[in-house]
Parts: structure tokens; C-alpha cells; sequence
């Protein structure tokens, strides 16, 4: 009764995805100038991103009142 009730259909199971793989950090200068521009992008969304959130977003939440209240 339960076998019945599967599908019949079987999707295989994906690889998950690594992002290590793609976001490797470059261990020289050597490795910074054969990633180029990549790792500059990569290196400026990181920190633009991070200071986004510790300068603006939190205290403006805890400014509204919904952290800390």
C-alpha cells in the first residue's frame, strides 16, 4: 500500500554545491594577479556587504527599536 503511493518517478541526487571551490583564497600575490580582476570584485562585495550590515543595518534596527528593545 505505501509502494503505491510513491511516484514513479526517481530524480537522481544532485552533487551539492561547493562554493569553496569557486571562492578559493589566493594564498600569494602570485595567485591575486592569475584570479585579476575576479578576486578585487570578490574582495570589495565581501567587505562592502559586511560594513553594510555592521554599520548601517544594526544600528539602524536597534535604532527602530526591533533589536534590543
Amino acid at each position: 500500500m505505501i509502494e503505491e503511493t510513491k511516484s514513479a518517478q526517481v530524480t537522481p541526487e544532485k552533487k551539492p554545491f561547493r562554493l569553496r571551490k569557486y571562492l578559493k583564497f589566493p594564498r600569494s600575490f602570485a595567485e591575486v594577479k592569475q584570479m585579476g580582476w575576479k578576486f578585487i570584485l570578490l574582495f570589495i562585495l565581501f567587505y562592502l556587504i559586511r560594513d553594510s550590515i555592521l554599520y548601517l543595518l544594526i544600528p539602524y534596527l536597534i535604532y527602530k527599536g526591533v533589536i534590543g528593545g
